[in-house]
């Protein structure tokens, strides 16, 4: 069974990074036949081949290694080191022979690829499921554990957020959007005891974000069951789905969590009081192996709903959250930068990668394998327009002092820092390899 398991987060994680490399070489192979040039090889996937067909001057090929793939343009230093064409005087096809405009446009087109991708997934996710939303008026407080992180982070039982860094949000979700999260001095308002009072969340926190929960909306939902296993307590006591547990034991109950928490801690018989439309009722219950045999609360019983829209509003919401979520990597970076976060904690290789996508698929199905599609495609774009040799970022950087000079780098110089740009996209595969093997492992 776990090397079923291994091999079905392999497969994952290979369906959705073919796909991003297949659209992000897709990208610069349309903008270098736009503009004329001969492309030789089109390969998803890194040398051995292992399989593909040759249509007129261009070889469609798959590669053994599915960590990347490449677009060999006739002309081109790049990846495959070829050096020869050197010697010769530029071929009308060539990428050398074309003005620097266009050789911007086919190397950033990998780029635009990927965001246009990540748009697309988001604008036909909301097109096709709606949007899952919980109005932040509807949320009157929540419930914060000692033991969470929230409590850490000075929150308390009852508290109901009213807006995150000086601003106003209509819903739960907006709460915890990427573009905040990672924003540079990140401040709850919250009412408690009928006062508004800043909450800070100083870097430190950001770090526990990967194992611990943050602002979850199920410390907001209600201690109302959604239904009722056969044979359990709760079946055998008379609760049915609807019912709101509001006293155990005299101690009033207002959150699922903390309803949970009192069930899990229980060693003898409890005795509730539950609420049924208009009729309030008790009865005792003993759980068995810390339960009960409770659902938890749907999102529309916690006040939630998933609002239906229309193509163009889709097309908005699939825009802003491109948006929201590019900044939120790019804010992310930045604190690593900083360090204000740790690298170590936040920087996922492969490994992390495949076990997260893994994850999102198997609770959320294909909404969580394309939701994590787009943010990977995001990343990448990301990653690769960053100014390194051997990146499309390195490539544009010459071009862009060729464009201000009026003359290229010489062939040398490109071929160092080409090689340069291995060295340090090595170095940083290991380290994030080795770093993933460590959380893991």
């Amino acid at each position: 069974m776990e090397f079923f398991e291994i091999l079905k987060t392999i497969g994952i994680f290979v369906g959705a990074l073919m796909i991003l490399v297949f659209i992000h070489e897709l990208g610069h192979f349309l903008a270098a036949k736009a503009f004329g040039m001969r492309v030789e090889r089109f390969s998803v996937g890194f040398p051995p081949r292992i399989w593909g067909f040759k249509y007129k001057e261009t070889d469609y090929c798959i590669g053994a290694t599915p960590l990347g793939g490449y677009v060999k343009i006739s002309g081109m230093v790049d990846e495959s080191m070829d050096t020869e064409f050197l010697n010769k005087e530029p071929e009308p096809w060539e990428y050398r022979s074309k003005p620097v405009w266009q050789r911007m446009i086919v190397i950033t087109a990998g780029v635009i690829f990927n965001m246009i991708l990540a748009f697309f997934i988001f604008t036909g996710m909301t097109l096709s499921s709606g949007k899952l939303t919980l109005p932040l008026e509807n949320v009157q407080g929540l419930y914060i554990p000692e033991s969470s992180l929230l409590y850490e982070i000075g929150f308390r039982t009852d508290d109901r957020i009213v807006g995150v860094n000086g601003e106003g949000v209509p819903a739960f979700e907006d709460l915890v959007a990427p573009s905040v999260i990672t924003s540079g001095n990140l401040t709850y308002q919250v009412m408690r005891g009928g006062q508004e009072i800043d909450i800070r969340v100083t870097p430190n926190y950001l770090d526990s974000l990967q194992t611990r929960d943050f602002i979850n909306p199920i410390f907001a939902f209600p201690s109302t069951i959604s239904s009722v296993s056969l044979g359990t307590p709760a079946y055998d006591a008379g609760l049915q789905a609807g019912d709101t547990f509001i006293a155990a034991d005299s101690v009033e109950m207002k959150y699922w969590l903390q309803l949970t928490t009192t069930i899990r801690a229980a060693e003898s018989p409890i005795n509730f009081r539950i609420q049924r439309g208009d009729s309030v009722f008790e009865a005792t219950i003993m759980p068995e192996d810390q339960a009960i045999g409770i659902a938890s609360p749907t999102l529309a019983q916690a006040g939630g709903t998933r609002v239906e829209l229309g193509f163009i509003d889709s097309i908005i919401d699939g825009w802003d959250q491109t948006i929201d979520q590019t900044t939120g990597i790019l804010g992310g970076f930045a604190r690593m930068i900083s360090g204000d976060i740790s690298v170590r904690q936040n920087l996922g290789g492969p490994i992390a990668i495949a076990n997260i996508t893994k994850q999102a698929t198997d609770q959320s199905g294909w909404d969580g394998f394309w939701t994590i599609t787009a943010l990977l495609s995001i990343t990448l774009a990301i990653m690769n327009i960053l100014p390194i040799p051997a990146l499309d970022g390195g490539h544009l950087v010459f071009l862009i002092y060729e464009g201000i000079a009026r003359r290229e780098p010489s062939e040398k110089v490109k071929i160092v820092a080409q090689n340069i740009g291995f060295v340090l996209l090595l170095t940083l595969m290991v380290f994030v390899i080795f770093n993933d093997v460590l959380k893991y492992f």
